[in-house]
């Protein structure tokens, strides 16, 4: 692999795993990036999943304080990404590649829109969060209510899938629905998509690594490149402009659709 190939692949694995740990869609950076490349879109797939999984390590280990008295939350909603995820991925392998290359550019268009709605409900995740603030002995994610019910399970199940077949902006749309089902501080509630996001891509890397092809430089680039970023986005990702990372997303993510359909 050419130096500047492999230098492209490990960058584009420090702004994923920085993107990742501070809001999600970090796929939507390195995903086109692969393809740009010239990998095949299921190969690009896979391998950008297997190598994510250690940035999304790194950045449950930079927010393991804001995990404390979450434990059923984690559990209960755990085991939804984890049958999710395991579905996805194998929706991903039994479908033929041709459905994956014509559903992709979808998937893509649709993250990109979350992308760009994302300071939009952030808004109102924050006003409603404001509207229902609890008082301090109230809200704890040990309340039953606060841990989710059968709705917001078969919900987390349902983005699990999407995140084992594809997963670009999983993260959004588990902060969006967390945000509006629980009362607690988002700093929390992001911990806790930062759980669930790597349960998905864990599960599905499993099945990837056991049933399919991944192209291990390619994985091991991204999978040290992440590793950094989660602990960029842990630790100074909250004062990164969001303006200047949705605008890298959008671009990097419209240059994909470009390829895909050209």
């Amino acid at each position: 692999m050419p130096v500047a190939q492999a230098l492209a692949i490990f960058g584009a694995g420090v702004a994923a795993g920085t993107i990742n740990t501070v809001v999600g869609s970090g796929t939507l950076i390195t995903f086109p990036t692969l393809i740009g490349l010239g990998y095949p879109p299921v190969l690009a797939n896979v391998s950008n999943n297997v190598g994510l999984v250690p940035g999304a390590l790194s950045g449950i280990y930079g927010y393991r304080a804001e995990l404390t008295g979450q434990r059923d939350r984690v559990v209960r909603l755990g085991s939804a990404s984890l049958l999710g995820g395991l579905v996805g991925a194998i929706l991903l392998l039994v479908l033929p590649q041709s459905a994956f290359k014509e559903i992709v550019p979808a998937l893509i268009a649709i993250a990109l829109v979350m992308v760009i709605a994302q300071p939009w409900l952030a808004r109102k995740v924050a006003v409603r969060q404001k509207e229902r603030q609890p008082e301090p002995a109230s809200g704890s994610a040990e309340d039953p209510i606060q841990v989710g019910g059968p709705i917001l399970w078969t919900i987390v199940f349902l983005l699990g899938i999407y995140g084992g077949y594809f997963g670009a902006a999983q993260g959004i749309l588990l902060l969006g629905l967390f945000g509006i089902a629980f009362t607690d501080d988002l700093q929390r509630i992001n911990a806790v998509k930062n759980v669930l996001a790597c349960v998905v891509n864990a599960v599905a890397a499993v099945v990837f690594i056991i049933a399919t092809q991944v192209d291990w430089t390619v994985a091991a680039l991204i999978a040290a490149g992440s590793i950094i970023g989660g602990q960029i986005g842990a630790r100074a990702g909250r004062r990164l402009p969001p303006w200047g990372l949705r605008a890298i997303i959008v671009c990097v993510g419209v240059a994909a659709l470009v390829r895909l359909l050209a």
